[in-house]
């Protein structure tokens, strides 16, 4: 099997060479299949997928070899950048994605393509579904959601993995800036009237290789499982790390920021339970083995 990897230098990327490597998550083994998978890596340093040239050249360049499964983690995930610079975003997040399920096609390779809670309002009081109707208020889930519509469009062979709260060994992420500042401060302000799911970069890798290896295309929701606000993270990630620091819980009216953030984005795994299985940890058991791996 061979196995191209978008945004390979990212939180995700770097998690999924990580597993392939060794053939299991913290979860548990993964599908057989991976166990002689030949992979390679690309971030933008070395593929811009925004760039429809830049693709046909890499696609003429591996026109000999065939790739069987691409996972596209790349993306551009400020979401205040995005609401700034729309073009940016449109590019980023919406041409790059159908540029990707253009090589998927001309490969015949299946395509597992990650995107975002954001494209929900967020006004939901319970967990959105697959088959729920998105309606994202911000340029990142408009440009993330027209993504996700040019790939289902132009590759049938494709896997759309919505995730949200993302956390990581690579690079910055909530976890590791509210234990940073909680270490520098006796007090701190969160807000609480946001809620959606924290979700462990390895878990997620773990299920995107599970969907990955089968034949149920489509929408998935796959994050950590349990619903918390984001004070309610912070609380955790302090507790966790063993800090003394006071979390205090604000509103978001009390924030100014560019791009609005949903007042509700937690998704309901419907997809994975009826195929391929839900193995996801509660985000609180998810966040405790993350932090361990930093103490």
């Amino acid at each position: 099997m061979k196995i191209l990897i978008t945004g390979s230098k990212g939180q995700l990327g770097t998690e999924l060479i990580e597993i392939l490597k060794s053939h299991r998550s913290e979860i548990g083994p993964i599908p057989g299949e991976y166990k002689v998978a030949d992979v390679l890596g690309v971030d933008i340093d070395t593929l811009d997928i925004s760039d429809p040239s830049a693709v046909n050249d890499f696609a003429d360049l591996y026109q000999g070899e065939h790739f069987d499964l691409i996972i596209n983690c790349a993306a551009m995930t400020n979401v205040d950048a995005c609401e700034s610079d729309y073009e940016a975003a449109l590019k980023g997040n919406a041409i790059a994605a159908g540029n990707v399920a253009r090589l998927a096609k001309i490969q015949d390779a299946k395509l597992v393509h990650v995107s975002t809670d954001y494209v929900f309002d967020g006004k939901s009081g319970v967990p959105y579904t697959e088959w729920d109707l998105p309606a994202p208020s911000t340029a990142y889930g408009k440009s993330k959601l027209l993504g996700e519509q040019y790939v289902s469009e132009i590759h049938d062979r494709s896997f759309i993995v919505r995730t949200s709260w993302l956390y990581g060994k690579t690079g910055s992420n909530f976890v590791k800036t509210i234990r940073r500042i909680a270490s520098e401060n006796d007090r701190i302000t969160v807000v609480f009237d946001q809620i959606g799911n924290p979700t462990n970069a390895n878990d997620l890798a773990h299920h995107i290789l599970k969907i990955g290896a089968s034949e149920y295309y489509g929408i998935y929701h796959v994050t950590g499982n349990g619903v918390c606000s984001w004070h309610d993270f912070a609380q955790e990630i302090v507790r966790l790390s063993g800090l003394e620091c006071e979390v205090a819980p604000v509103t978001t009216e009390e924030f100014t920021r560019p791009a609005p953030r949903p007042a509700f984005s937690a998704m309901d795994h419907l997809m994975l339970r009826a195929t391929v299985g839900d193995e996801m940890r509660s985000w609180q058991d998810a966040l405790a083995a993350f932090i361990g791996t930093l103490s």
